[in-house]
């Protein structure tokens, strides 16, 4: 028993010392590849499509401002005050759901780049432990301008498609830093599922969700605006 509970111990050490590396150094440096990238592209070669693969790294600098409001205005309205998970929002979402078939997520941004930097989909008990661990991690060594960098950077944004840049111009003919207000709204609009829904050829439901979404973009004014902004 003394070998396996040393062995078990220097596998917890081993874990701990690599996940929190990884992290600081993500910190500072770009991200190559994600977990979800090497995913799909095996699914793309398994159903015998063409491999797929458009991302292309900016500095928070080369992304405009319009996109930064608009996916917190989407995704995550109290991004700027939580420490990764928002609880009124869990609590909201597990009320929902009890009351319908329908799954309601609570995931903020934190929370969600975490599970695309370090995780694979999916919704076991495991892989929700380490996302909550990871999302703790990067709370603690990054800045709240840092996550959103890098989740506006890896996130799918449409069939073989992650970041904002690649985004940009494959839906829009332009770049991230040139994005503007409404074309911010779509890109936001259809993250919570981009494998369905189109940024650059909107359904109505998505030019309806484009809508609230900008509402809430001029509500706020600006990404400082939403650090008093009450959710809907």
């Amino acid at each position: 028993m003394g070998i396996i509970r040393r062995i078990f111990l220097r596998i917890i050490y081993f874990f701990l010392i690599s996940t929190i590396l990884a992290v600081v150094l993500f910190r500072f440096f770009p991200v190559p590849i994600t977990p979800l990238m090497v995913i799909r592209l095996k699914q793309q070669n398994s159903n015998d499509k063409s491999f797929k693969l458009k991302k292309d790294w900016v500095p928070k600098e080369e992304i405009s401002e319009n996109l930064k409001l608009a996916v917190i205005s989407s995704e995550d309205q109290n991004f700027f005050s939580h420490f990764g998970f928002d609880f009124d929002a869990i609590q909201k979402a597990y009320k929902q759901n009890k009351k319908g078939k329908k799954i309601k997520g609570a995931s903020t941004i934190s929370q969600q780049t975490a599970k695309n930097l370090f995780l694979w989909p999916g919704r076991s008990y495991v892989r929700k432990a380490l996302e909550a661990y990871f999302t703790f991690l990067i709370e603690v060594f990054w800045s709240k301008d840092r996550i959103l960098e890098v989740y506006l950077n890896i996130i799918e944004m449409g069939d073989g498609v992650y970041g904002a840049e690649a985004a940009a111009n494959e839906f829009f003919n332009t770049t991230a830093k040139k994005l503007n207000k409404n074309q911010s709204a779509l890109i936001a609009a259809v993250l919570p599922n981009p494998l369905k829904w189109s940024a650059k050829n909107p359904s109505g439901y998505i030019n309806w969700k484009k809508q609230r979404i900008v509402s809430r973009m001029n509500k706020a004014g600006s990404l400082e605006g939403f650090r008093n902004l009450k959710k809907e």
